[in-house]
């Protein structure tokens, strides 16, 4: 079994990293023992109203709250981590290795889903370059949707930033960046980030950019 304490512990760890932290790979499971115990103590008691019983309630709805609050950061971060994996950009193994088996599965679903739906939409997507010839009129040339993140039809924007991959030097409020995506970062964590946003950091020696280190 697992303590409230335990929980906590884990709980704040959780929360003070952007990272998927290392917990047991049973820790839920011992949560649900603890929860059962404490209930069948509950039960044991023949006044349900007394101080005691209610100290074993309150104990009880707290680990099942700070078990599920582990649950919803833990998924939130992973649900990133399948974002990043399904448009293909650098995933730090260590975290797919910090995952419960359930965890993984439902990382792997994720990413092959978002994937496949990206792929299915994407692909059917083309955009109209304007094209001067001598002596007619701007006709349209169709063209692929640019994978690259550049600008493809004159006077749009890039559909989609380019990204850079960089090393922080330094932990950091969280931000947005250009691509809309909110940003957590702590030293040492090595991550690909829109390409103006890296341009920034590494102007103010926050990060360091790992292409040019290649």
């Amino acid at each position: 079994m697992v303590g409230l304490d335990d929980l906590r512990k884990v709980l704040l760890s959780e929360r003070e990293t952007g990272r998927l932290t290392q917990i047991p790979q049973d820790l839920f499971d011992r949560a649900h023992a603890a929860v059962s115990a404490l209930i069948t103590k509950v039960y044991a008691i023949e006044d349900p109203l007394s101080p005691e019983a209610r100290t074993l309630i309150e104990e009880t709805m707290s680990i099942r709250e700070t078990a599920s609050d582990i649950f919803s950061i833990r998924a939130k971060k992973i649900l990133v981590l399948a974002e990043s994996q399904a448009q293909g950009q650098y995933i730090d193994r260590e975290e797919t290795k910090k995952m419960m088996p359930p965890e993984r599965e439902m990382f792997e679903r994720i990413a092959g889903a978002i994937g496949t739906c990206q792929n299915a939409v994407l692909t059917t997507i083309q955009q109209v370059l304007p094209v001067e010839h001598e002596d007619t009129p701007a006709v349209a040339q169709v063209h692929p949707f640019p994978q690259d993140g550049t600008t493809a039809a004159r006077g749009l924007p890039a559909l989609s930033p380019t990204y850079t991959l960089v090393r922080v030097l330094a932990d950091m409020d969280a931000f947005m960046g250009v691509d809309g995506k909110i940003y957590t970062l702590t030293q040492g964590d090595i991550v690909t980030l829109p390409e103006r946003n890296a341009e920034v950091l590494v102007e103010r020696n926050i990060a360091l950019n790992m292409n040019l280190c290649k």
